[in-house]
């Protein structure tokens, strides 16, 4: 594996390039990994919550998160003197619960069946109106800061004919396209979303946003979200090649053969592209395909009882 520069001056690290060659056998599939699982907080989003952090004025920051964009955001805050409290599921992993309070956040819980995170961002809000309410997805702010992944492959965009990443919200993809297109490269994007959880897929089809009609439960917990956001949606409507749906057994099953063929631990958000190629192959069957593994922090039982479920 190697490493890909990054911007000059950025605490970001590289991501991790890997010719995945007996992944790619297994597959009939020639693939390219962009491992995100040892960037800072362990997923792609410090990338945005970095940027977040940088460039808001206020002290204070609210923001819901399933667990990765609030502990990235955690440690960024940590860096600049600054606090958050962030929103997150009952059921959200234990793993990035433990995270986000070690790195000085403070979680406030929210059932889901009863009220949205949003509601209650909305709701601690107004009782600190001088707190900044940060999108994990949808802001310009994130966008920017997805966007350095997307300059880091536009560098080596010579080893891979399209990207394949996970989307929830939207703003991964909406970065690495923004930062592709600022580095005048045109290699087409696209994503992969669990079947339950598909609604950029159907807003693709249908040419507008369409929602969830509530979180949807997959065990991808990275894309539990009710829709893509109106900022990334003006840029994925026209940037996205496409999106894959893909079953939650094929979702499982990418975790296993990312683990059993390079020992990479992926949470299975992040193995979604290895899903989708999984769940339809022939739509790459010609091509290299740069899979962005958007992180790795997955709750121990989980990962256990993924690998032994056959």
């Amino acid at each position: 594996m190697t490493a890909g520069s990054t911007d000059v001056g950025s605490p970001i690290r590289p991501t991790t390039i890997a010719e995945a060659r007996r992944l790619s056998d297994q597959l009939g599939v020639k693939v390219v990994l962009a491992c995100e699982t040892g960037q800072y907080t362990g997923s792609f989003k410090f990338r945005a919550a970095y940027n977040v952090a940088a460039n808001v004025p206020n002290q204070r920051i609210i923001a819901a998160s399933s667990g990765n964009y609030g502990q990235a955001l955690a440690a960024a805050c940590a860096l600049f003197g600054k606090s958050c409290t962030i929103v997150m599921p009952e059921t959200s992993a234990k793993v990035k619960v433990e995270a986000v309070r070690r790195h000085g956040g403070h979680v406030e819980f929210v059932d889901t069946r009863v009220k949205s995170r949003a509601a209650r961002v909305l709701e601690l809000a107004a009782h600190d109106p001088d707190a900044f309410v940060s999108s994990a997805y949808d802001d310009p702010l994130v966008i920017q800061g997805n966007a350095s992944l997307g300059r880091e492959l536009a560098r080596i965009a010579s080893q891979f004919d399209c990207v394949l990443a996970p989307i929830g919200g939207g703003g991964l993809t909406a970065g690495i396209i923004s930062g592709l297109r600022e580095s005048g490269c045109a290699k087409p994007v696209w994503a992969a979303e669990p079947l339950i959880a598909n609604d950029a897929a159907r807003s693709l089809r249908e040419g507008e946003i369409v929602a969830n009609a509530s979180e949807p439960q997959t065990m991808a917990d990275g894309v539990r979200t009710l829709s893509v956001g109106k900022h990334n949606w003006a840029v994925l409507q026209s940037g996205l090649a496409g999106v894959i749906e893909v079953s939650e057994e094929n979702i499982a099953e990418a975790v296993r053969v990312l683990h059993t063929t390079l020992n990479l631990r992926a949470e299975p958000t992040g193995a979604l592209p290895i899903a989708a190629l999984l769940q339809s192959p022939d739509n790459f069957r010609t091509q290299t395909v740069c899979c962005v593994i958007s992180g790795g922090n997955v709750d121990q039982e989980l990962f256990d009882q993924i690998l032994t479920t056959l």
